[in-house]
């Protein structure tokens, strides 16, 4: 103990601690803390794959004198209609778009505030079709500027 810092002694107890609980414990073939039915018995029947598997199933259906039941090929789907366009992304002037904001000189920051969320509902490009996303991204940008710009006035 004497010559060592209290960190070695610690080590060194608890290793001679573990060594003296291993020659106690009898030696197993497993690691501690799994389950047995983790590890496939020797004498266990080799794992095949799915494709394998289905094809003995198959074929001991086929056995019993089943009719193997046959799939029809898929019908495939209509075409689809092409999306109408919302009228509202239509509308993409900055006049347009400060109309449907209804900005007014008498707006405060928090009405402003609802004003954008309100607007983002109807108007993001992640809540329309696809083919609108550049229409609705323009709307977006504009009326975020315009609600900037009106934010700014206010101080």
């Amino acid at each position: 103990m004497f010559g060592r810092s209290v960190f070695q002694s610690v080590v060194e107890r608890l290793a001679a601690e573990r060594a003296a609980e291993d020659d106690e414990l009898p030696r197993a073939h497993r690691v501690s803390g799994l389950s047995s039915g983790f590890v496939r018995e020797a004498g266990a029947a080799p794992a095949t794959d799915g494709r394998r598997a289905e094809d003995l199933y198959r074929d001991l259906m086929a056995e019993d004198g089943e009719a193997e039941s046959v799939v029809p090929p898929a019908e495939p789907a209509p075409p689809e209609e092409p999306p109408v366009m919302p009228p509202h992304l239509t509308r993409l002037s900055p006049q347009e778009i400060a109309e449907d904001l209804a900005l007014s000189a008498n707006d405060t920051a928090a009405t402003l505030a609802e004003r954008r969320r309100r607007f983002a509902r109807a108007n993001h490009p992640d809540g329309v079709h696809e083919a609108f996303r550049d229409a609705a991204n323009m709307r977006m940008k504009v009326a975020n500027l315009l609600i900037d710009e009106a934010l700014a006035r206010v101080g």
